[in-house]
């Protein structure tokens, strides 16, 4: 499958870490695997890791475990992942939460949030949102926990 190269052209909504001025994420309203609907809107006032990903995708299986002791470490300080699975459907999606024991919300992600998140043409790709919802930085590819951890830490504590 094509998505598994990682891509390193930036579309509009790329920002990079340090700049002064951050674009805002775009607002999605997508369906769980559950088929509950999850609007990105109501986790504004968090700071928010947005991973796309897929259940086939060696790398973002790496991260998964490490995103879920993120949840754990900072979701009380007001931060919040969300998986984008980027799967042709939540069959496979289904079982794989369970698997990976996954506590954080996942919704089904398609073309057109690809597209609005500047073409999502490789897995694991990762946006941090601060609490005003504007995009903090943007991963492409495998990205060390370390990393995560401290950028969250750093948006945790500006307020």
């Amino acid at each position: 499958m094509g998505l598994h190269s990682i891509s390193r052209r930036h579309g509009p909504q790329s920002v990079t870490t340090g700049a002064k001025q951050y674009l805002l994420a775009p607002d999605f309203t997508l369906l769980q695997p559950d088929g509950q609907q999850l609007h990105l809107a109501f986790y504004r006032g968090k700071v928010v890791l947005l991973d796309f990903w897929a259940t086939w995708c060696d790398p973002c299986r790496d991260e998964i475990p490490h995103f879920v002791e993120l949840q754990q470490k900072y979701g009380d300080r007001g931060f919040q992942i969300i998986g984008v699975s980027m799967d042709d459907s939540p069959e496979s999606v289904r079982p794989f939460y369970q698997r990976f024991h996954m506590n954080y919300p996942v919704v089904m992600g398609n073309a057109k949030i690809g597209e609005l998140y500047g073409g999502v043409l490789g897995l694991p790709i990762a946006f941090l949102i601060d609490r005003d919802g504007r995009i903090y930085a943007k991963h492409i590819g495998a990205t060390a926990a370390a990393t995560f951890d401290k950028e969250i830490t750093t948006l945790l504590q500006s307020e």
